[in-house]
């Protein structure tokens, strides 16, 4: 899967984005080419999935936080 951040433009009646070129070297895109997009409609935090403890000093999210990176 290749991850990258663009910005939505208005192109006529529609929005439009466009693909890096290095986005379209590394799949071997081409014109005409069906590709699938995912695009998240909400993002939930950790904090909002699990709730927070009463009386922790640290939230969920930052919690979730250091175990994700190894702390």
């Amino acid at each position: 899967m290749i991850e990258f951040k663009t910005k939505i433009r208005k192109w006529g009646n529609s929005l439009a984005t466009i693909i890096p070129n290095n986005v379209v070297e590394m799949a071997k895109l081409k014109a005409g080419k069906n590709i699938r997009f995912l695009m998240p409609i909400k993002e939930i935090t950790s904090e909002k999935r699990f709730g927070k403890l009463k009386g922790w000093k640290k939230s969920t999210e930052q919690i979730m936080k250091e175990i994700d990176s190894g702390w």
